[in-house]
């Protein structure tokens, strides 16, 4: 079982999916972490049940906290709430793990849906991050060690290997998801501009694949499970440093090409 040494962990898009599973193997873990915020749109809705259940099991270490990541509004005050929760060690790790998957090419996509791609796969990472920021200071300045690492302060954008320019040749024809795509390749530059500055600060930013995942974003075709995926996310995480500030890897680390 993969564990992380972060006290508290920030995940968003955590009812349902990938979210959910890092909760689960979170929790399962010999060393689970202190404090976990698990954020979603609609805590008290029916998608969010199997997320409730999971915090009724851990209810001094899950807090439920209402985000939509694409309502300013809702994450300034999230962020009020999790930092009345926090202790003065601050936040060790922001999951930025919401995201949607409009489906079409170019010619088939709408404005609607590529607006709708922006404001929750890059807009909603730079908001929250943003939001999130000065608890993610607190952090690296509390743990009073050298280099960068998720037990001291991290962002971990979850992208998608759709997002690499190198790799379209060759998955464009059977998956295009023109939307999905480029706002996630929007969210890689965002990622790599926060390396640039927030280095001083000792804020580890990287973008991760977790692999063609069977979700209900990824759909029944995906080549594996959610609990490989997350294993593996959180196998990579617990691994990173200051050496991979602004990588591009996959849930079994390799690199991936930008």
């Amino acid at each position: 079982m993969a564990a992380t040494k972060a006290r508290s962990v920030l995940i968003t898009g955590a009812n349902r999916g990938l979210g959910l599973e890092m909760v689960k193997q979170m929790m399962e873990a010999p060393q689970p972490v202190r404090q976990l915020f698990a954020c979603c749109r609609d805590p008290e809705g029916p998608k969010a049940e199997n997320l409730r259940n999971l915090a009724k099991k851990h209810p001094k270490i899950i807090s439920v906290i209402r985000l939509d990541a694409t309502d300013p509004c809702s994450i300034k005050e999230s962020a009020q709430r999790v930092g009345s929760l926090l202790g003065k060690e601050g936040l060790n790790m922001l999951v930025n793990n919401a995201g949607v998957l409009p489906h079409g090419t170019i010619q088939s996509t709408s404005s609607e849906d590529m607006q709708s791609a922006f404001n929750t796969n890059v807009m909603g990472p730079m908001n929250i991050t943003k939001a999130f920021l000065p608890y993610l200071r607190t952090a690296a300045k509390a743990s009073g060690k050298p280099g960068m690492s998720c037990s001291q302060a991290a962002v971990i954008n979850i992208s998608t290997v759709l997002a690499s320019m190198a790799s379209v040749g060759e998955t464009y024809s059977f998956f295009p998801a023109f939307a999905y795509r480029i706002s996630k390749a929007g969210l890689n530059m965002l990622t790599m501009c926060a390396v640039e500055e927030f280095r001083k600060d000792g804020i580890l930013f990287v973008n991760l694949h977790p692999g063609w995942v069977r979700t209900d974003m990824g759909g029944e075709g995906g080549e594996i499970d959610a609990p490989e995926s997350v294993e593996g996310l959180l196998r990579v995480m617990e691994s990173l440093s200051e050496k991979q500030n602004g990588a591009f890897m996959d849930h079994k680390g390799k690199v991936l090409p930008w």
